[in-house]
């Protein structure tokens, strides 16, 4: 049997969330890919029926990213290639917003299901080594050009929904079977280096993200990343579409919170969306119909709006650092994209075509009032004449495998700290070790430890002897 070395209850009141500390910034996104497109078919977007810049009006309802997708040579279309998104960056930022530039590395979409390496590069697609230099170099040169007439993106996602091995297939009659690490490994990490030494020569460092689809996939996704040398990422970014994932709102917001612990980087849900109705503009058929539904959430504005406000609540108290909806002004116009005439997403974006694509309400989900999380710091002190690490466990991080090594403080070697944030109101449990908790260790008998907990609001004292 394991004796904890330290066990304390502690319940944060409701008002440490009124004076909080500083927090990461949080991310209000859109993905606007299909917006420059859309305006050359003739789309017009309101707001009180008045016609409205998209990029203006989408940052005056409080967005606050710009996301938007790059193809590697895609022949079929003349969007989403280097032109394209310059005009977005430049629109973006025009309007007071940062840019995400997702890298699709493909010549058409890159998924969850399907990861088809560019034409330009199925000659050497088994061939690692010169495919790593090819999207090195790739991706190097692209945010150079556009570093060079000031459009650096913020962040950059090296890949999109990078389920399968990141181009893995020659076309889309191919699948390949499982994952080979080494390969997606030296390849994804091109990708990250290629960011790295970009913004190393530019005054705008961008974050690198990961992106995998449904939170079912994240774990067991990252932890093999990371076995296998993945380590340089700032943000995870996940997908989350209740259709196709076989987790509700409850598992999306343990998922997120045992990421942000396990990992030394902040998560993101980057794509999400929820229909306003089930009626159909044209005859593209809708991607979200009413088999997308949730039972609280039906397809009105009314249950897009609190769908949106109650996900974004969750990332919030699970101490993720944005949401992301996925095209939301791929309206419905006389154009055809390669599955028919008008838009296979009209019931799904922010702007009603019956009343000549008014904005929803759901478009200024960024407005709604949110409650924070609550900023909690550990500090631990060890008996005099102990040295090394310790380890903290706590049901707050989600997971009875996630165990936090604590370094002592470089001015005081007796002391530990941990900071993190909690749902409010929420009640706690820790425990600390001299060595991983999986490995068997405690701290041996009679040694004493004092822990303060403190955040806004509230402090507490602890002196326990086993």
């Amino acid at each position: 049997m394991i004796l904890p070395a330290l066990v304390a209850l502690l319940a944060l009141p409701a008002q440490a969330e009124e004076a909080r500390q500083p927090t990461p910034p949080f991310y209000f996104g859109a993905d606007l890919s299909y917006v420059n497109e859309m305006e050359d078919c003739g789309a017009v977007y309101r707001k009180d029926g008045q016609a409205r810049d998209p990029y203006a009006l989408f940052a005056e309802l409080g967005t606050n990213l710009v996301r938007v997708r790059l193809w590697h040579n895609a022949e079929w279309t003349k969007y989403s290639d280097l032109d394209d998104v310059r005009q977005t960056i430049r629109r973006a930022r025009a309007a007071g917003m940062e840019v995400l530039l997702d890298f699709h590395y493909s010549d058409d979409w890159a998924d969850g299901d399907k990861q088809i390496v560019p034409a330009a590069w199925r000659s050497i697609r088994d061939d690692a080594p010169a495919l790593s230099k090819a999207v090195y170099d790739y991706t190097f040169q692209t945010l150079r050009t556009l570093d060079a007439e000031g459009l650096m993106p913020d962040q950059v996602q090296v890949g999109n929904e990078t389920n399968p091995e990141l181009m893995g297939e020659a076309d889309w009659k191919t699948t390949r079977p499982g994952i080979d690490w080494p390969r997606n490994a030296a390849l994804l990490n091109a990708g990250i280096k290629a960011v790295r030494d970009a913004g190393a020569q530019s005054a705008i460092q961008p974050l690198v993200m990961l992106h995998i689809a449904q939170p079912e996939n994240v774990e067991p996704w990252f932890a093999a990343a990371w076995a296998h040398g993945v380590r340089d990422f700032d943000l995870i970014g996940l997908s989350y579409y209740r259709k196709w994932s076989t987790r509700d709102l409850d598992g999306l917001e343990q998922t997120i919170n045992r990421l942000r612990h396990r990992y030394p980087a902040e998560v993101v849900v980057v794509e999400t969306a929820y229909p306003f109705t089930t009626d159909a503009a044209d005859a593209s058929p809708n991607l979200l119909g009413a088999d997308s539904l949730l039972p609280d959430y039906p397809a009105t504005y009314e249950g897009q709006r609190r769908y949106m406000v109650d996900l974004t609540q969750r990332v919030k108290f699970a101490g993720g650092v944005g949401v992301v909806y996925w095209e939301p002004a791929w309206v419905s116009t006389p154009c055809s994209t390669r599955w028919g005439q008008g838009s296979n997403w009209e019931n799904a974006t922010y702007f009603d075509w019956r009343r000549g694509n008014e904005a929803t309400p759901a478009a200024s989900f960024a407005k709604a009032t949110y409650r924070e999380a609550a900023p909690l710091t550990l500090t631990l002190r060890r008996p005099a004449g102990a040295t090394g690490p310790l380890w903290l466990w706590g049901d707050f991080l989600g997971a009875n495998d996630i165990a936090i090594r604590l370094a002592p403080d470089p001015q005081d070697p007796t002391l530990y700290r941990y900071t993190t944030t909690v749902q409010p109101d929420a009640t706690l449990r820790f425990q600390v070790y001299d060595r991983r908790p999986f490995d068997r260790g405690v701290l041996g008998d009679g040694q004493l430890i004092e822990a303060t907990v403190t955040g806004q609001g509230f402090s507490a004292s602890y002196v326990v002897q086993h």
